[in-house]
């Protein structure tokens, strides 16, 4: 039976720095550029395929977060996560480079094919390095670092946009990237693994990419580019679905599968997967359609909607950083998910009450509660995969959980975006037309009835966005009374064979 890595607490603590900067870049350019769009428009060109500009991003990082996992358990994750930063190194480089849209948008699915090894590379490791029950306080961390990332990113990108320009937004990455390369070289020191021959599972790896790669640009472009009923989204979701077919019949009979369906027979990895792709589903649409209201219905400017969730931000950092203290502390964890579900249910049931004339005091009190239900969802769908498996499957239990909440969080703004520009069409009529041609500066110069009208509709939309999220947060509140409490393994580092045998027959149960 494999072993987790013996390591001291300064071994660790010394790779850690690198293992946090790799976190920050993967999670950072998964909406830092956002910002910069318009100005990449100004200088490329190619306006209609904008969207593509963050889809290519998204899907080529969905399609390869599995494939990486496996890789890792297979080859060694060391070697695996310095290719995945070189590679998003070089992505980002030609990205700033970019003379024309149609390259930018290639060099965008480089950076991605790299951004997708990052986080599932690094929490890997952790799982390799660091026994369950001291993981909780190290991966409350790097939640933290996401939470920060993801909420940080849009202002970051319009204050780099705006005093050194767009391609700065990508070049931002190099000198980060190079730190983060030189420290995990020179301090990640993880067993060598014994030479084996392995089969790669190709067949299983390309099906689940065509299913993944359907089901994003089918939610991508479902309702906006093409109708729901067209021809192009129905051919998406029968392909889609065909692959997914496809894939678990290769799965059940592949020697060494890119994701072993057994995992999903041990009941803490099915519910954490789960509320994953749910935490994903509302997250993103929060984080869509906030800065959306404040903007329109509450007259923010750009530049303060970003500062605005900050509190949503620093919720979730703190109760990360604070449930990974009891995790390691106590042990105990099974209420942790149904507490923070309860709050990300809450917390988007409070948004949907907001209106135009709410004030910015109940607007952040509301995001501070749905961030400290977020902040102990993302620390826990990581750690109960990793103490469900064996360390030979640690890099599958990562990627999983990642996988499943990506793939959440395109279907959730897809879905969002429709029942916002439905609701939106309802309240304003024909002159709402789509809703996408809505911008904050023409609005402000239009007569005080027109912008009430307006106001009133976007506050009636993102009511109805909310009131979804919400409903999505308490499917997760229910999932979450699914998870067992499984004793985490050891507070010292220690082989499996000491504790495992009689834990995973518990998870099997």
């Amino acid at each position: 039976m494999a072993h987790i890595a013996p390591t001291t607490t300064r071994s660790w603590l010394a790779a850690l720095p690198g293992l946090l900067i790799v976190m920050l870049l993967a999670q950072l350019d998964m909406t830092i550029v956002g910002t910069a769009m318009p100005r990449i428009v100004g200088d490329l060109g190619g306006a209609e395929h904008l969207a593509w500009v963050v889809t290519a991003y998204a899907l080529a990082v969905t399609v390869v977060t599995p494939l990486y996992g496996k890789l890792g358990d297979m080859f060694g994750r060391k070697r695996l996560l310095l290719i995945s930063i070189v590679l998003f190194l070089a992505g980002s480089v030609l990205s700033g480079m970019a003379q024309g849209m149609t390259e930018l948008i290639g060099f965008r699915a480089l950076q991605g094919l790299g951004a997708g090894g990052l986080i599932v590379g690094v929490m890997a490791t952790i799982g390799e390095l660091v026994t369950p029950r001291e993981r909780g306080k190290l991966q409350g961390y790097f939640a933290a670092v996401g939470a920060l990332a993801m909420i940080g990113g849009p202002l970051l990108g319009g204050l780099i946009t705006d005093h050194f320009g767009w391609r700065w937004t990508f070049y931002i990455n190099l000198p980060l990237g190079i730190l983060a390369l030189v420290i995990v070289t020179a301090t990640l020191h993880l067993p060598e693994r014994a030479a084996s021959s392995h089969r790669v599972d190709y067949a299983g790896a390309g099906l689940l990419a065509v299913a993944a790669s359907a089901i994003v640009l089918l939610t991508t472009w479902g309702g906006s580019r093409y109708d729901w009923t067209s021809p192009t989204i129905l051919g998406l979701g029968a392909l889609g679905l065909a692959a997914l077919v496809g894939f678990l019949l290769v799965e059940r009979r592949a020697a060494e599968p890119i994701v072993p369906l057994r995992l999903f027979r041990h009941r803490n990895f099915s519910v954490s997967s789960g509320i994953a792709f749910l935490v994903g589903f509302s997250m993103f649409g929060a984080i869509t359609f906030l800065p959306l209201f404040m903007q329109l219905a509450q007259g923010a400017s750009a530049t303060n909607s970003g500062t605005l969730l900050m509190p949503m931000m620093l919720g979730a950092m703190v109760m990360s950083l604070v449930s990974g203290q009891i995790i390691s502390r106590t042990g105990r964890y099974r209420a942790l998910p149904i507490v923070g579900s309860a709050a990300m249910a809450a917390g988007m049931y409070l948004l949907s009450t907001l209106n135009e004339n709410s004030a910015h005091l109940t607007t952040t009190l509301y995001m501070v509660v749905l961030g400290l239900g977020m902040g102990l969802l993302m620390q826990i769908t990581r750690l109960l995969p990793q103490n469900s498996v064996e360390p030979a499957d640690m890099g599958v239990a990562s990627s999983t959980p990642q996988f499943f909440q990506t793939i959440g969080g395109s279907i959730g703004v897809s879905l969002f975006g429709a029942i916002f520009s439905s609701r939106l069409q309802d309240s304003l009529g024909s002159a709402a037309g789509s809703g996408s041609g809505l911008d904050p500066a023409k609005i402000a110069g239009l007569p005080e009835a027109v912008r009430a009208a307006i106001t009133h509709g976007v506050t009636y939309a993102t009511h109805g966005v909310f009131l979804w999220a919400a409903a999505v947060g308490a499917l997760a509140f229910l999932l979450a009374w699914g998870v067992k409490h499984v004793p985490l393994r050891g507070s010292q580092p220690a082989t499996v064979e000491q504790d495992e045998p009689k834990e995973l027959a518990a998870v099997a149960d």
